[in-house]
């Protein structure tokens, strides 16, 4: 089973958005038959690890100092020649990411070759400087810092129910959100937060209004015809998330019980989800000139999923927000693509789970995020466009819950007016998934860890939008 401490670790170091260093550069292992950590090695670490790997963060060991990296060498040529580290699941094949954390062949054949040859220190003069990390932020110092109003207790043993809490952001003006990073109170015991943006309530009308009289001689005008929505699911009964399931087949609201305690239940007015972290996913960065609003006098709301650690504690978590300078040329916001009536057999290996929906207007996708829970094993998305041309945008072969990824697009993709994205998962509900709770279980949709989802998480923005937006004078 996956431990809470792994989850966590893992979590910020993928979260760091680890650069990539291009295959074609000459590695420092070409100059010298046994690479040195001095000279060799250190630098690799510098420019791709020690974000996460370093004193008070939750990676399991630093790697600032050979002190800190020699008695780690074997485990780190051995995740590091199989790929486990830095994580990365994206096939290769299929779409380029900026956030793409994997070495060059060089830089994995100098840690391998510099670990199997004894690990020397080399000469301590071909240091380089260590980094320094003036802020605990991840994305530099936040404008502002959005924190829970309370320490919340989270018991030793036993499920607990999301839990919702609403901070005021207090904004008197429109905000544009650059980039975001979540700082857990207790990282132990606190599985994913969701972040809405609650609008101001809207001014109650006057008590002596009255709706307007029809004209004379004539009926009331007929309502106004509802707008397509922007994505049209192919089922939408699959749309229809369960809240509050415990485990079993869909049930009506009123037969559905949320288990554990829940004494900060949702809000009525939630508003748009504009961020939030999962194991392997801290923090985003918004490419230049693009940005998500925040509107004035918004009210944050954290959907929180705490999985106790076997010992009580308290969480406060805060959320860390750089903002824009000035308003951008793009808005990006937030959607789901979600198969809410999922059900996986007793001991079912490989079942998969489908999901699609249509754009009804241009639109560009930025990124995407595949959510399972530990029995997910891989992911498949594909475009078909308008003109029937079919397209596979990502592919996350070997899925780990452990290192759930954001995958940003490095050229973000442009989706024409009725173009289908569709989601497939597949799931191991076997003996042969270590990280299964009960393989002689039906699954369904359900928010704890135990109970599965097929949820991807996308980020897009509306072309039409945007070129309204480019026309306007500076």
């Amino acid at each position: 089973m996956i431990t809470r401490t792994t989850v966590a670790a893992a979590a910020l170091c993928a979260a760091v958005g680890l650069a990539t260093v291009h295959a074609g550069a000459q590695s420092p292992a070409a100059k010298s038959a046994t690479p040195t950590f001095a000279r060799d090695v250190a630098p690799i670490f510098y420019k791709n690890c020690t974000n996460c790997h370093r004193p008070g963060e939750l990676a399991p060991m630093s790697l600032l100092t050979y002190k800190d990296a020699r008695p780690w060498a074997k485990s780190i040529a051995t995740n590091v020649s199989k790929g486990a580290m830095p994580p990365w699941h994206a096939d290769p094949a299929y779409g380029e990411f900026v956030n793409d954390r994997r070495l060059s062949d060089a830089d994995r054949d100098t840690i391998v070759k510099w670990a199997s040859n004894g690990a020397p220190e080399g000469d301590p003069k071909d240091l380089p400087a260590a980094p320094t990390y003036a802020t605990e932020w991840l994305i530099g110092q936040p404008d502002a810092v959005f924190s829970m109003q309370e320490d919340y207790p989270v018991p030793a043993n036993g499920t607990v129910a999301y839990q919702y809490f609403t901070i005021p952001t207090n904004t008197t003006e429109d905000k544009w959100i650059q980039a975001m990073e979540v700082r857990a109170g207790d990282p132990k015991v606190l599985h994913h937060v969701i972040v809405y943006a609650a609008p101001p309530a809207p001014p109650a009308p006057p008590a002596s209004a009255a709706p307007p009289a029809p004209p004379a001689g004539g009926s009331a005008q007929p309502p106004a015809q509802r707008p397509t929505p922007l994505f049209v699911f192919a089922d939408e009964a699959m749309t229809k998330i369960p809240a509050g399931q415990t485990g079993g087949p869909p049930l009506p609201p009123e037969q559905r019980k949320a288990p554990g305690p829940n004494d900060r239940p949702a809000p009525r007015r939630m508003g748009p989800a504009i961020g939030g972290f999962a194991p392997g996913q801290f923090m985003r960065v918004y490419q230049e000139g693009s940005a998500m609003k925040l509107p004035a006098g918004t009210t944050l709301i954290f959907q929180m999923h705490y999985t106790p650690a076997g010992k009580p504690t308290t969480d406060r978590t805060r959320i860390g927000v750089k903002f824009a300078k000035a308003k951008p040329q793009t808005e990006v916001r937030f959607a789901s693509l979600v198969n809410g009536g999922l059900h996986i057999p007793p001991g079912a290996a490989d079942q998969r789970v489908d999901a699609e929906m249509t754009v009804s207007q241009d639109i560009t996708l930025w990124s995407m995020i595949p959510h399972t829970h530990v029995r997910g094993k891989k992911w498949i998305y594909d475009i078909t466009y308008p003109d029937g041309r079919k397209e596979t945008i990502l592919s996350v072969p070997k899925y780990d819950f452990n290192w759930q990824t954001d995958y940003v697009f490095k050229q973000p993709l442009k989706l024409p007016k009725g173009s289908k994205l569709h989601a497939a998962a597949w799931y191991d509900n076997s003996t042969a998934n270590k990280s299964n709770p009960d393989p002689t279980k039906d699954v369904w949709w359900g928010d704890q860890t135990w109970e599965e989802m097929m949820y991807t998480g996308i980020t897009f923005s509306i072309d039409a939008m945007q070129a309204t937006a480019t026309a306007q004078p500076q």
